[in-house]
């Protein structure tokens, strides 16, 4: 199969509409301009566009780009992949590649732009693009995006000439193109052998200025190759409290707050929006008590999802029976969520025990703080009912570094049975991306599998079209029967708080990724 596009510039990507956020007029961020529609050296409308986040980022290096945390601030602003996602339709749109073609079954072949440079004045090339990939998939920097996307297999990767990249997988990818998406593209000039703070891109906006645990600000590319944003500048600030956030909305001390809840008073200035995040529970089923799938399914019968849904997000979520929501290649409109009925999960309690399980061996819920609207409300609700089902509870609350050890291999070791509260948003728009990395033997997300379940992905991921649905659709019906890995709790809806001194409408990647560059100024 080929795909062909041309563009002389790059046109604006769909986006879609946010929520509104806080914050208290105590917080020092009076000094920070408003935006507005004052013209700057002619290339843009306005000054300083001001976004504050629900935490500071870890890292901007590039290859961890796909964490929510650090993408949001880097993705299409400051780096740029070859191939993007549109999130609105969910088609592959030329960025950094113009087109791409299968040329055997095991190689695609990109053709890339021709006019392009990275922020520091280099040029982009097939080169440049050869060795991003090298250094985030084939090398031992540990990236995220390795195992989220590309697993363990290394990919062979050729600059044929300054315009041309042939790229060669073990066995035949039909994705592939949509995996070499999440890799944001960095000169050779870079680190190879580790990972680095502030990375150089080809996207719109370059690094300014990075003051640890105070702001972040960009600034704009003057030489970007496509359309120049509107804001000179974006500055990053972060408070953890999203009623804080809501009110520096509402005073005017911030343009755009991302991670609303609900009810943290943003009022009119929140926009609700499908953010293709699902939360869930993550357990290690081979460690007692969750070893025994009974309790697995004791734990998935106490959770009362539609009374968190209702008590704590205003009913804006929906109760979900699988790792993926509607929209995403594989998701099975078959499943429902599992019943809230306690007097079963005590009954699967009980039979465990009277066939010797230990169920008073205790269970850690791990959640981390700040990782989505009302976290810490949620994760002490679930302590409490999994308790009221006759399970050893405690809950953990941890910080972002502390929550990856849990989260990604390899994972932390002798603490006993986990359930790991996640929070997992799929915006490649195709089950494999959450199926492997979440439910193989050995996928970076996981801490449960079977040879059989195995097979069963290998064998659905070279499936295309209707076959490659139906298998997902399989899948994901095996994983609730068989393995049950997980306790499902909610699809998430995003909210975003925007003034009115702007004008954006979020997406499903909004979350993950903010588009500075579709953000504009309301005259």
């Amino acid at each position: 199969m080929s795909f062909s596009f041309s563009r002389s510039t790059r046109t604006p990507r769909a986006v879609v509409a946010g929520a509104a956020v806080a914050a208290s007029a105590v917080l020092l961020l009076s000094s920070c301009s408003v935006a507005n529609s004052e013209p700057t050296d002619g290339a843009g409308s306005a000054d300083t566009i001001r976004i504050v986040l629900t935490q500071e980022p870890p890292t901007l290096e590039a290859c961890e780009a796909n964490l929510t945390s650090t993408g949001v601030v880097m993705r299409s602003n400051v780096t740029e992949p070859l191939v993007e996602r549109n999130p609105t339709t969910g088609d592959l749109d030329p960025l950094l590649a113009t087109s791409w073609e299968q040329t055997s079954d095991t190689e695609w072949t990109f053709t890339l732009r021709d006019d392009v440079t990275f922020s520091d004045g280099t040029p982009f090339n097939a080169e440049a693009a050869a060795f991003t990939i090298d250094r985030a998939v084939n090398s031992d920097l540990a990236c995220n995006v390795e195992g989220y996307v590309f697993g363990d297999d290394d990919l062979v990767v050729n600059a044929v000439d300054d315009t041309t990249l042939t790229v060669t997988t073990v066995t035949p990818d039909p994705i592939l193109p949509l995996r070499l998406s999440f890799l944001e593209i960095v000169p050779t000039a870079t680190d190879a052998t580790a990972k680095v703070r502030e990375p150089i891109g080809t996207g719109p906006y370059a690094i300014a200025q990075w003051d640890a645990g105070t702001k972040l600000t960009l600034e704009r590319n003057d030489d970007y190759w496509g359309d120049a944003p509107a804001f000179a500048t974006a500055e990053y600030q972060w408070r953890s409290e999203g009623t804080v956030r809501a009110a520096m909305i509402t005073s005017g001390e911030a343009d755009i707050a991302m991670g609303l809840g609900p009810d943290d008073g943003a009022g009119d200035l929140g926009l609700d929006y499908p953010n293709n995040e699902t939360v869930a529970l993550r357990m290690t089923a081979e460690i007692a008590p969750l070893n025994d799938i009974r309790v697995r399914e004791a734990v998935n019968y106490a959770i009362d999802k539609s009374g968190i849904i209702d008590s704590l997000y205003q009913g804006a979520h929906i109760a979900a029976a699988q790792l993926v929501p509607e929209g995403i290649v594989g998701h099975n409109a078959d499943l429902e969520p599992w019943e809230f009925d306690v007097d079963k999960a005590k009954a699967l309690v009980a039979e465990a025990k009277a066939d010797g399980v230990p169920v008073d061996e205790k269970i850690t819920i791990v959640a981390r703080n700040a990782q989505f609207p009302k976290v810490s409300e949620m994760s002490q609700v679930l302590q409490e009912q999994l308790t009221q089902a006759g399970l050893n509870v405690e809950l953990k609350m941890v910080d972002t570094t502390q929550h990856l050890q849990y989260q990604l291999r390899p994972f932390v070791d002798n603490e006993g049975a986990i359930a790991l509260l996640i929070q997992h948003g799929n915006q490649a728009g195709d089950a494999q991306f959450s199926a492997d990395q979440y439910m193989t033997t050995t996928g970076a997300q996981s801490v449960y599998g079977t040879e059989a379940f195995d097979a069963l992905l290998e064998a659905a991921s070279i499936k295309t079209g209707s076959e490659r649905q139906a298998a997902y659709e399989d899948i994901f019906g095996y994983q609730n029967d068989e393995i049950v890995q997980f306790a499902f709790i909610s699809h998430q809806t995003g909210v975003i708080g925007k003034t009115a001194n702007v004008d954006y409408t979020p997406n499903s990647s909004s979350g993950d990724e903010l588009r500075i560059a579709e953000i504009t100024p309301v005259a």
